[in-house]
């Protein structure tokens, strides 16, 4: 894996989703971005979650974030290019559950950015990109279950 920072678009893998996203029609990309939060999400919490899978689930999260408010957009030169059509906020349950994956144990992402001495660091940055989500999920003030 080329990893140059740790910005959610800071690898081969996150920028080669980034040009898939950029190659697809407008109308696809939502479903691009929904399979790549799917895959993390259904993979078990005991079973190995690939580290390309893990990247994916965070740039894909981090598209979605970008979006929600409190989100920071994305501004990597190796995001994607066009802009990303508004995305189902119903997605955000489903990128919650990924990030939430990628750094759980079995996580070969989570254990790559350990190795190097800043797993922390990087699962901060996972976090923040996991409380924007969340608040999106949350129902407005005074609408709660009732």
């Amino acid at each position: 894996m080329g990893t140059w920072g740790m910005g959610h678009f800071d690898s081969d893998t996150a920028a080669d989703f980034a040009g898939r996203l950029d190659d697809a029609r407008p109308g696809r990309r939502e479903e691009i971005i929904r399979e790549a939060l799917a895959l993390a999400a259904r993979t078990g919490a005991d079973e190995h979650l690939d580290a390309d899978d893990g990247v994916v689930a965070v740039a894909a999260a981090a598209l979605l974030a970008a979006q929600r408010p409190g989100g920071i957009p994305v501004d990597s030169v190796y995001g994607p290019d066009d802009p990303v059509p508004p995305l189902a906020p119903e997605l955000c349950g489903l990128a919650v559950t990924a990030l939430d994956r990628v750094v759980a144990g079995e996580s070969e992402l989570l254990e790559l950015w350990a190795d190097a001495g800043e797993g922390e660091r990087w699962s901060a940055g996972v976090r923040e990109l996991r409380a924007v989500l969340g608040g999106a999920m949350a129902p407005p003030a005074g609408q709660g279950a009732g």
